[in-house]
């Protein structure tokens, strides 16, 4: 098999796997409790909090373990909009966010929230200018993706950071496909809030977590999301998922010191791809692009379907644009004016630091 969908998901490396297991048998203690057994427990979680931390140059004690990427999403958006609704009923988010967002704002708007949904230019670019020109006296949030996780678009979230901070909006952004493929930092982003998950780097499915800015004053301007205990400086309660926080520390750390060859490699095959098909696969089209890990490409005349169940056969592992799109015409591609010949042929191909040159001419043939 040669699996080339790895912006649904990625292997867990040796290493996090290793992580897990204390925790999943000798060192099993709830981190909560107080008594000595706790101890160890309780450290490997903050040790793994400031890994990820450390990856974004963010604090600690900025960072909130959750169940993954859309959980981080689901609170940014209900959170801070509940939180702030006296001061403002207004959100503002792009057309080519992840559903975790869009169907976000949905439940939002059926609560008396008012969306505005900003358009892309062709190559799914959000403009900073459009994002200054939907802010409203009474706009609390402006949410904006990274990078896309259908066709790698890489947004200008700095510029837009800098408008959001101008006009005293909370900025929010959806960095599950740009976390370790795509450099940032915390501050220099200026974000307010960034979600991130575990399973797009090779840590466990079913972790993630959401930088939450020390100015943004927790429980005051961002409700709780979850009722109960006293864990995640109560502003997520249940008891820690700890074999799956000890791996996604390892994985962000490893995937620190790994990012910069792993991004060239991923770039070199994205580039390899491209010049084979371009010379040897006459009217394909190329979708996008900027993240290293992402290539969304079309055949117009075939349908995807087709392609991805052809590929499958040969052992080839790829996607229909988003996985989570389950047969529906892909919103991203809808949004940046393409013909439906073109978004009804187009796959994604997307790698990982584990993909091979090979595996790439194998695609490719």
């Amino acid at each position: 098999m040669i699996y080339m969908d790895n912006a649904a998901t990625t292997r867990l490396s040796g290493r996090a796997l290793e992580a897990m297991m204390p925790y999943l048998t000798e060192q099993y203690a709830n981190p909560a409790g107080t008594y000595s057994f706790t101890h160890a427990s309780n450290a490997a979680m903050e040790k793994a909090r400031k890994q990820v931390a450390d990856v974004i140059g963010a604090t600690s004690a900025e960072i909130f373990f959750t169940s993954g990427g859309t959980e981080s999403d689901n609170w940014a958006l209900k959170g801070t909009m509940r939180a702030n609704e006296k001061k403002g009923r207004h959100l503002i988010i792009s057309a080519i966010e992840h559903h975790a967002i869009l169907h976000s704002a949905k439940a939002l708007e059926r609560e008396g929230f008012e969306v505005t949904v900003l358009p892309v230019d062709a190559d799914g670019v959000v403009a900073p200018e459009a994002v200054e020109a939907a802010i409203r006296p009474d706009t609390v949030l402006v949410s904006i993706m990274a990078a896309n996780n259908e066709i790698g678009t890489i947004e200008p979230l700095e510029a837009i950071g800098a408008v959001c901070k101008r006009h005293g909006v909370i900025f929010h952004t959806d960095a599950v496909q740009g976390f370790l493929k795509v450099p940032f930092q915390a501050k220099t982003l200026g974000a307010d809030m960034i979600s991130i998950s575990g399973h797009k780097i090779h840590a466990p499915k079913g972790i993630g977590a959401l930088y939450i800015r020390k100015g943004m004053k927790p429980a005051a301007k961002l409700l709780p999301y979850i009722m109960g205990g006293h864990q995640e400086n109560e502003m997520r309660a249940g008891t820690e998922n700890l074999p799956q926080i000890a791996a996604f520390g390892v994985a962000a750390e490893l995937g620190r010191k790994e990012q910069k060859h792993a991004a060239e490699h991923m770039e070199q095959l994205r580039a390899h791809i491209v010049e084979r098909l371009q010379q040897e696969l006459p009217g394909v089209v190329f979708i996008g692009g900027g993240a290293p890990h992402v290539l969304s490409l079309s055949l117009p005349g075939y349908r995807s379907e087709v392609l991805m169940n052809f590929l499958d056969r040969n052992g080839i592992c790829v996607s229909r644009s988003s996985a989570c799109k389950q047969g529906r015409r892909s919103h991203v591609l809808e949004a940046m004016g393409l013909s439906p010949k073109v978004i009804d042929g187009a796959i994604r191909v997307s790698f990982s630091r584990y993909t091979t040159m090979d595996e790439a001419d194998a695609l490719c043939d």
